[in-house]
Formats: C-alpha cells, structure tokens, sequence
C-alpha cells in the first residue's frame, strides 16, 4: 500500500489550493455580496487545511496516516466543489456587472437626449430644449406650408407654453405675420405689439413695428401706418426694417 510522509502530505494539499482561481476574487471587488460569498468559501478551505495540518503534526500511527490520506482525498474534492462554486459566482457576477453597465449606458445616453441644446437664434446662442425645439420647428413648419390658420393656433400654444423661451420672440412674430396673411390686421397688430412690450430687444422687434405700419395701410389708417414708421426709424436706426421705413415715407 502506498503511504505518504508528513511532509508528502503537506506539499500535496498546498499544491491543491495553488489551483483555486484567484482571477475569481480580483474580479468580485466591485460587489460586497460577491465577495462576501468567495470568502466564506476560503475560510472554509482554510480551516479544513488546518485541521489535516494539526492531524499530521500529531505523529499518528499507521491506521490515523490512512484515515488522513482518505481525508486529504476528500478535502480535494471538497476544493474542486469550492472551486467550482467560485467560478460560478464569478461568472454570475461579470453578466450582472455587464447587464449593468449597458443599462446605465442606455439611460445616459437617454437623458443626453433630453438636455437642452446649444442653437442659435438670429445670431444668438441659446440653450433649447427637445421639446421645445420640436414644438417650435412643428409650428413654424406649418406656417411655410401656407396653412395660416393652422399656423396661427400652433404658434399661440407655443408662446402658451414656452412664455421664456429663447424661440418666444419669434413665435410671436410669426404669430403676426401668420394674421395678417389671413387679412386679419387687428389680430396682427395686437400680435406684433406684445413683440414690442414684451421682446423689444428682440431681433425681430424692428420687422415687428414693420408689420404694424404694413397693417394700418391695409386698415387704411394713414396717420398711424406713419407714425409707426418713423417711431421704427428713431426706435431701431440700424436696422433693415428701419430703412424700408425710410422707403415708404417716414421721417428720416
């Protein structure tokens, strides 16, 4: 019968736990459950191996050095289950991580989407946001369409609902102008006045009081189609709309 010295013993189960994967803990750090678990597996290799160690320091006789070979022959195999433990929570843990890690990549880029953008707005930077953006971009689209009535209702929800935003200006003028292509020149007018009260830095403030002047002609009212042009001409002198005011009569 083959026998096994103290040491033979020793060598062989140290040579045993060389094989447990240690790649298996470096890649659990991330999660406390995980490795929670690959520790409690190692204490339990750990104290098997103390307890063959303490046999073998006894000096047992022949019949205990057999007994401990058919132990050293079940602590491997207990390692092997340990080990195969191991890889599996190893292998659970990096789907885990990975299905993590494409969930937070997805949701990133969803709220990316979502943030307001950088645009620029009659030679102005503005943040918009996606919404807005679309809104705007639907209404105006309905008013190059040549649907004015649409155009108009569309136009009004919006300045409805962004009263702040940097595409509001706009909206209002267009607003006017969408009236007025409809004949409707005491809408537009009113239009084209919140332009002015609440805008009046606006770029479109200037096209604003030409569309007023534009409306009262229409309307037939002379003395203020006059009076709106040379107010637009002292108002806003560097303007395009100022020098049409020029061309249709008003004071210089």
């Amino acid at each position: 019968m083959m026998t096994f010295s103290k040491a033979g013993l020793a060598a062989a189960l140290m040579a045993a736990f060389a094989y447990l994967p240690l790649h298996a803990n470096a890649a659990l750090f991330d999660d406390d459950e995980a490795r929670k678990a690959i520790l409690e597996l190692r204490s339990k290799v750990d104290a098997m191996t103390r307890d063959l160690t303490e046999r073998l320091d006894a000096k047992a006789d022949k019949t205990s050095t057999l007994s401990l070979i058919n132990q050293h022959d079940q602590t491997m195999q207990e390692i092997a289950r340990l080990r195969g433990q191991i890889e599996v929570v190893a292998n659970d843990l990096a789907t885990m991580q990975k299905r993590q890690k494409d969930f937070y990549t997805d949701l990133d880029a969803r709220l990316r989407k979502l943030e307001p953008r950088q645009v620029t707005i009659d030679g102005q930077e503005a943040a918009v946001g996606v919404s807005e953006q679309s809104a705007y971009d639907t209404a105006f689209g309905v008013f190059k369409s040549g649907d004015y009535k649409a155009a108009a209702t569309a136009l009004d929800a919006f300045v409805k609902r962004y009263p702040e935003s940097a595409y509001a200006a706009n909206a209002q003028y267009w607003l006017g102008n969408a009236y007025y292509a409809q004949r409707d020149c005491k809408s537009a007018i009113s239009a084209q006045q919140v332009v002015l009260k609440t805008y009046p830095d606006s770029p479109k403030a200037p096209d604003a009081m030409l569309n007023i002047a534009s409306c009262y002609t229409e309307l037939k009212d002379k003395a203020n189609a006059t009076k709106t042009l040379n107010a637009l001409i002292a108002r806003y002198p560097e303007s395009s709309a100022a020098q049409t005011a020029k061309e249709r009569g008003g004071k210089k």
